[in-house]
């Protein structure tokens, strides 16, 4: 008998295929909070303050996340503030 051709040896692509295949899920589940831009976050804060999450205060121009009681003044740091403390919280409920 002769020894397999290390060319056609396929042993170890489904290895390959397969980690491949996690890294794509774990990518997909991360949050990715850096390309949020202005009017994307201040859609976000717009839900939020109609959904009753936030609430604005007007005279002193800052915003209160009413599950953490964190105030912002503004829209982007409220927005990316709530898009991790959704994916944490998203995380303990699956880690229960």
């Amino acid at each position: 008998m002769t020894d397999p051709n290390p060319i056609d040896d396929t042993a170890d692509d489904y290895s390959r295929f397969e980690a491949r295949l996690v890294a794509r899920d774990q990518d997909a589940t991360r949050v990715v909070t850096a390309d949020l831009g202005e009017t994307t976050a201040r859609q976000l804060v717009m839900e939020l303050i109609d959904n009753g999450v936030v609430t604005p205060v007007p005279g002193k121009r800052v915003f209160v996340h009413e599950p953490s009681g964190t105030a912002f003044d503004s829209s982007t740091q409220l927005a990316v503030f709530h898009q991790g403390w959704t994916a944490a919280r998203n995380t303990d409920k699956e880690g229960e």
